[in-house]
């Protein structure tokens, strides 16, 4: 051992502190940042969940739009009848407690009677409009589908969005005009109270930083809002249903405390190994031969990374299911080009049983060629679309 290799040790852990303690520093004035997992349709939440996307895009399109974090009966209390006219509340997938439920729709149907004009979406925000009644989604079991329009109305012109059918409108009368299906389930519809009009999405996708890149989802968010009706129209996202009641762990989630334990857990561990380095047996450390197999692991491992492996596998396995289709159940080239809707029709005719979750794993396959597959996902996929394969197959014996 080396005579000054304990004042080497302890000026390194000096070094270390200090960098401990200006990296602490620096986290802890680092705002908290918007999650990817963030469900919430908020303007502040740049996730993909978000409402950042259409908050930027009204206010682009010269529509002044604000955020709204104050009670719904001060927004009836602050405003005029003429500027209530000229307002559009928008409640997306609101968050309440039941016993708050008649307060909020009270003051939401007072803001309708004197001429605003509401868009709710989701379960909870049919609860708050007038004689809103939902009942659970009846189409596909992942609830995801592409809408219908129906009727000659300005939403439905918007053209077809995915909305995830999360609810049906139940509420029956010439008043409500259906304007989007998912199959039987109403998920667009509009109708008047009083002075107003009232706007109902199944789920706030269309709005979301995600979902707002599509065109009719840009059309069908800017004619529920009401723009282009030349009445100098606002905006107003509320997102006082947003907040909850905060208590002292609420107040400290903001605080880097699980980066100060992390920390904290370092330093300690940073201790030992810089007092006990000292004391314990000198070991040449191991070189890996250029050739070893770890080696080129790691080189192919970086080139299945940079290719985008993932996509790859599940390309394949989509393309072996569709081999399946075609060769073992007959299914012509014109009802492959339909796609996996066409597909599960073709199989239901020739080969009957309930082919939707074939339909679903075939329509995700294809989202894959245009967006990122983690490979955990990748794997579930491939595991679903060889078990397909395998079903058809069955099926085909069992039908001679």
């Amino acid at each position: 051992m080396k005579a000054g290799a304990g004042g080497d040790d302890r000026r390194l852990l000096m070094w270390l502190c200090v960098a401990m303690v200006g990296l602490i520093a620096a986290v802890s004035l680092i705002p908290p940042q918007s999650q990817e997992n963030d469900p919430r349709p908020e303007v502040s939440n740049i996730g993909p969940h978000g409402a950042k996307a259409a908050y930027l895009t009204l206010q682009a399109l010269g529509v002044k739009a604000v955020r709204w974090d104050g009670p719904l009966t001060a927004l009836n209390a602050e405003r005029s009848d003429a500027e209530v006219r000229r307002t559009t509340l928008v409640l997306a997938a609101p968050e309440y407690e039941e016993e708050r439920r008649p307060e909020l729709a009270a003051a939401v149907r007072r803001f309708l009677e004197r001429g605003g004009r509401v868009l709710a979406t989701g379960p909870s925000g049919a609860l708050l409009l007038p004689d809103g009644d939902v009942s659970a989604a009846g189409w596909l079991e992942s609830g995801a589908c592409r809408t219908m329009p129906e009727g000659p109305g300005e939403l439905a012109r918007a053209g077809r969005v995915r909305m995830v059918d999360s609810s049906g409108w139940l509420s029956a009368g010439p008043q409500y005009q259906v304007e989007q299906r998912c199959g039987r389930d109403a998920v667009v519809v509009e109708y008047a109270v009083g002075r107003g009009e009232a706007v109902w999405w199944s789920s706030a996708a269309p709005l979301e930083n995600a979902e707002l890149k599509q065109d009719a989802d840009l059309k069908l968010l800017l004619s529920s809002v009401g723009v282009g009706q030349g009445d100098g129209r606002e905006v107003v996202f509320d997102e006082s249903l947003y907040v909850a009641a905060k208590t002292l762990w609420d107040v400290a989630k903001g605080l880097p405390l699980g980066w100060l334990g992390a920390q904290a857990g370092l330093v300690l561990v940073l201790l030992v190994l810089s007092f006990s380095r000292g004391h314990g047996p000198e070991r040449d450390p191991v070189r890996l031969p250029r050739s070893s197999p770890v080696e080129f692991a790691e080189s192919m491992g970086d080139l299945y990374a940079k290719a985008n492996g993932s996509s790859v596998a599940t390309e394949a396995a989509r393309r072996r299911l569709l081999r399946v289709v075609s060769r073992e159940a007959r299914v012509t080239p014109r009802e492959l080009e339909e796609g996996p809707e066409g597909i599960a029709a073709a199989l239901s005719a020739r080969l009957g049983g309930d082919w939707r979750p074939l339909c679903e794993h075939l329509q995700e396959a294809d989202r894959g060629l245009r967006e990122a597959v983690t490979p955990g996902s990748a794997l579930r996929l491939v595991r679903a679309m060889n078990e397909d394969a395998r079903r058809v197959m069955q099926s085909v014996r069992r039908r001679g």
